[in-house]
């Protein structure tokens, strides 16, 4: 009797054990597409603010129906600004790029999930191939 109720008591350690890890992978399976679904809510935030910056006159401090000039200070971010270009929040770091005319690109490194996601925004928004992520 002993001897079967040692075994069951590894068993069930075992078991545990198992259930265990694979709930922590779990975990930080669903932290990472968390993180990446917020830096793409702030991607989209961004391309808002833009568009608001683009319709808006060059008199009251907007772009005059261009991108010329625009910097990230003249945009909405919940973040903090650390240049004309870059601003960083919990979710991750973002970089506006090919800022000009009629088009510019966002760039977002998420802050745990890797990889990074860029969207192409034009005058009417986020341009039809959408926020493309590109992950590990």
């Amino acid at each position: 009797m002993g001897q079967q109720q040692l075994l069951l008591v590894i068993l069930v350690t075992i078991i545990v054990g198992i259930a265990t890890v694979v709930a922590i992978n779990t975990f930080s399976s669903a932290s990472d597409n968390a993180n990446v679904d917020a830096v793409t809510n702030d991607i989209v935030q961004i391309a808002s603010s833009a568009q608001s910056y683009y319709m808006k006159p060059a008199m009251m401090g907007g772009g005059g129906n261009t991108f010329d000039n625009m910097e990230f200070q003249d945009l909405t971010f919940p973040g903090t600004v650390n240049s004309i270009t870059e601003g960083v929040n919990a979710n991750g770091t973002y970089t506006l790029s090919n800022v000009g005319g009629q088009t510019f690109t966002i760039t977002a490194v998420p802050a745990t999930a890797g990889g990074s996601a860029t969207a192409t925004v034009g005058k009417d928004g986020i341009t039809s191939s959408g926020v493309v992520y590109t992950g590990s």
